[in-house]
């Protein structure tokens, strides 16, 4: 059984429960998904499958290595852009060229949504760490700079891993825990609580929780 498939977030909204209460769920367009190649303990070490969201792209777009890689799939696996891998689980799992629908998750059901994050560009303390800042009267100079950043005499050097001002988002983002509110199979939509990581039209990857 394949645990997870590929979605494009499409946006929020709000689903009216029968108690009256509303709650926001984000829309994701999970699939319909192909399965590019099928890997085995025996041969690879480990179950799983990689699978391709299935969307128009350009011939000239994909690269010959991938267009052979295809190929292997059979006539029913045309190329792909999107490819991710998930773990499988039991004894049926599908086989290069099957399709992985919506249908494999049900009202109510877990997930870990893993998405990229929106960019923020370079980003100062206070935006990036939350730090606190300096006072803002009585002459201060020191309101939204840095502060000390290691010591002088011992080491001499500025630690790894220190935080300091970068570059913010677009980095992998894991959302654990939520809960699937509907699925729309006749049109591969997913109902879920909350927010997802990354932009409206941004890739996602939908699995069922193991926790």
């Amino acid at each position: 059984m394949v645990n997870g498939l590929i979605g494009k977030k499409v946006g929020m909204t709000q689903l009216l429960q029968d108690d009256g209460t509303v709650v926001p769920v984000t829309v994701i367009q999970a699939g319909p998904c192909v399965v590019v190649q099928k890997k085995t303990a025996a041969k690879e070490g480990y179950d799983a499958v990689q699978l391709g969201f299935v969307e128009f792209v350009k011939p000239k777009r994909v690269n010959k290595p991938m267009t052979g890689h295809f190929k292997k799939t059979g006539n029913n696996a045309a190329p792909v852009r999107v490819v991710r891998e998930t773990r499988v689980s039991g004894d049926d799992a599908p086989n290069a060229g099957d399709k992985v629908l919506v249908n494999i998750f049900r009202d109510g059901e877990i997930v870990d949504i893993i998405g990229t994050s929106k960019g923020r560009g370079f980003a100062g303390l206070i935006k990036r760490h939350h730090f606190r800042g300096g006072r803002a009267t009585h002459g201060s100079m020191f309101h939204r700079a840095a502060g000390s950043i290691g010591a002088s005499a011992f080491p001499s050097r500025v630690i790894k891993g220190m935080r300091m001002a970068g570059h913010l988002g677009n980095t992998r983002v894991t959302v654990r825990n939520i809960i699937v509110a509907r699925v729309d199979q006749e049109n591969n939509l997913l109902f879920v609580r909350g927010a997802v990581p990354g932009p409206p039209g941004g890739y996602v990857m939908v699995e069922k929780t193991g926790r």
